[in-house]
């Protein structure tokens, strides 16, 4: 039977509006990656209407505005990549849904930028170069701009890899390239240089030797023990009296020494107070929630959960309060030049400034940040809560203990070396049970070269691609932003 007329309108009609949707589809499927730059170019051009309107110049500098986004840039960039190195953790032990730490993460490092990140900071020269070696102003102006911009390509680059570099380090490679490029070697510090080399040894190993060594702790003393949940009760209140003691001067150290002077007796001094507080509060509570539990060692993991999430956004506190200067620190000191005339060693960082990095940070977490948090959580070594908790406590205690020793380091290298110690530690102690075992097996049964090879417990394509990362950080930035402080210095005269 033939089809009638109004049939073949229906099925005509049927098929175009499929081919319709099939587009809408295609399209969806298309815009959805761009929608993340979408908001960040949307976020930058916000920055730089306000530089517009807050920096009172007439006529309206130029200069000024563009430094603010590309400040703005570079502080969706930290929150893209340095921020994961707090969050990682406690994500791949699963103590946090990527969605909760993307929420704390954004709440404590903004809190941190606004609250503790400081009026004066150390913008130019972090010891690197002499401001006085660059006097004119607008020479210093274009080697802060290649700084901040070469700094800022770089993590953006890094984050692209899936590596979490220093966004420190990318600063100040970023000022000796432009300093070298303004007026020589020789306005380069470079014993400075040379100690901060050093701290991309100092600062992994550091981390991977504390974070392994409290992970012995937990396996000998509480994994290890016939009655478990006896001995979690007497060691789990000790571990998180060291964990609070060790972020309060932490805290001290790096957030809250911007509001008030604080040496470091005075900062051991508040961690031991508050440890012993916290001992005291959370050994009952601890008993408490112990009871019932079986003798097994994922009862034991429940316990460190809770002090695992206080510590990620510990972390990210004290993250806003000291690296937010990365990212507004040149973008003060542009400003200052820009409405003194002259360059200066240390500004005064306008609150419009302060807000620009804050806000920053939040959004190149929550547009760009999951990528980062995976793969520092999950992908180097598989985590539980006490295997995050000692890349968390190892963070803590390694700040502190460089700082006593005057060693510069980086936070992003201790966070990320903690978690290649907790990784390499477990490969150790796994090849050591097994030459046990394998001493006691007969020959037929022993486990073949082959196959311990593949169980290795840290990948390797990770590591090598994250310690490459961390050598080029320095150099790659300086060559970037020497390149361009040349290119704008010819450009625009």
């Amino acid at each position: 039977m033939a089809d009638s007329p109004d049939g073949n309108q229906w099925n005509t009609i049927d098929k175009d509006l499929s081919k319709i949707s099939q587009v809408e589809y295609a399209t969806a499927y298309v815009s959805r990656p761009l929608v993340a730059p979408g908001v960040a170019l949307a976020f930058m051009v916000m920055a730089g209407l306000a530089a517009a309107v807050l920096f009172d110049t007439t006529p309206v500098n130029l200069v000024v505005i563009a430094a603010a986004v590309i400040g703005a840039y570079m502080a969706i960039n930290i929150g893209a990549n340095d921020v994961a190195n707090n969050m990682g953790p406690a994500v791949g032990a699963n103590a946090l849904s990527m969605g909760g730490a993307i929420a704390i993460a954004a709440i404590f490092e903004s809190a941190g930028a606004l609250l503790a990140g400081g009026d004066v900071v150390s913008t130019i020269s972090k010891g690197i170069i002499d401001p006085t070696s660059v006097a004119e102003a607008r020479a210093f102006i274009w080697a802060m701009m290649a700084a901040l911009l070469s700094a800022a390509l770089w993590i953006n680059l890094a984050t692209w890899v899936g590596a979490p570099v220093s966004t420190t380090h990318s600063v100040v490679g970023g000022v000796m390239g432009a300093g070298i490029a303004a007026a020589g070697l020789g306005a380069v510090n470079w014993p400075t240089m040379g100690a901060i080399a050093a701290s991309w040894v100092i600062s992994p190993v550091l981390g991977g030797v504390i974070a392994a060594a409290f992970l012995a702790l937990i396996k000998s003393r509480i994994l290890y023990q016939e009655d478990k949940i006896a001995a979690a009760r007497r060691w789990v209140p000790i571990l998180v009296a060291i964990m609070a003691g060790a972020f309060a001067a932490y805290l001290a150290l790096k957030g809250l020494k911007k509001v008030l002077p604080i040496t470091m007796q005075g900062a051991l001094l508040i961690g031991l107070a508050l440890g012993l507080v916290t001992y005291v509060v959370t050994r009952p509570l601890i008993a408490r929630k112990s009871r019932g539990m079986e003798n097994r060692n994922k009862s034991v993991k429940v316990l460190f959960a809770m002090p695992l999430v206080l510590s990620a956004a510990l972390l990210s506190f004290a993250h806003g309060a000291n690296d937010v200067a990365n990212a507004v620190g040149p973008l003060a000191a542009i400003v200052h030049a820009s409405d003194m005339g002259s360059a200066a060693g240390q500004v005064a960082i306008p609150a419009w400034v302060m807000v620009i990095g804050a806000f920053g940070i939040s959004f190149g977490l929550f547009l760009f940040g999951p990528k980062l948090i995976r793969m520092v959580g999950g992908q180097i070594t598989r985590l539980n809560p006490m295997r995050a908790y000692c890349v968390a406590l190892s963070a803590a205690i390694t700040v502190i203990v460089a700082s006593w020793l005057g060693l510069p380091v980086s936070s992003t290298h201790i966070a990320v070396g903690a978690v290649f110690g907790v990784g390499f530690f477990r490969e150790w102690h796994m090849a050591r049970r097994r030459r046990m075992l394998n001493n006691a097996r007969p020959d037929p049964m022993r486990i073949a070269p082959e196959e311990r090879r593949r169980r290795k417990l840290v990948r390797r394509s990770h590591f090598l691609t994250i310690v490459a990362a961390w050598v080029i950080t320095v150099p790659a930035a300086a060559l970037m932003s020497s390149a361009i402080f040349v290119l704008l210095n010819s450009l625009i005269r």
